[in-house]
């Protein structure tokens, strides 16, 4: 699971659905690693649960991944794969972030 990036998401509570108008507050980052080819995301809100998203996110997108622990940034989840666009149309369609708040890193 080295070929994996990182996007850090989840859900509320730990329930099975999202839910409407719990949002992060600060700037979510999704960048692509060439070298491995993996998209990461960091900075969702804690209320949410990664493994939940990662979930999701591996269902729609039809890619592994993997929910990290980074010591300086926390939870990350990593998705193999260029996935940047894709991460963050996710996150703004299920309201876990508005789209001023994504910041898409890489070439």
């Amino acid at each position: 699971m080295s070929e994996i990036d990182i996007l850090s998401v989840s859900l509320v509570d730990n329930s099975t659905e999202f839910v409407p108008g719990v949002r992060s507050k600060g700037a979510v980052h999704v960048r692509v690693q060439q070298r491995k080819c993996l998209t990461t995301a960091q900075g969702i809100s804690e209320n949410f649960s990664y493994n939940k998203i990662l979930k999701d996110l591996k269902k729609e997108l039809c890619c592994n991944g993997n929910v990290v622990e980074d010591l300086e940034l926390g939870q990350v989840i990593q998705l193999q794969g260029d996935q940047r666009k894709n991460v963050a149309h996710f996150l703004t369609q299920r309201g876990i972030v508005k789209k001023e708040q994504i910041k898409l890193h890489g070439f």
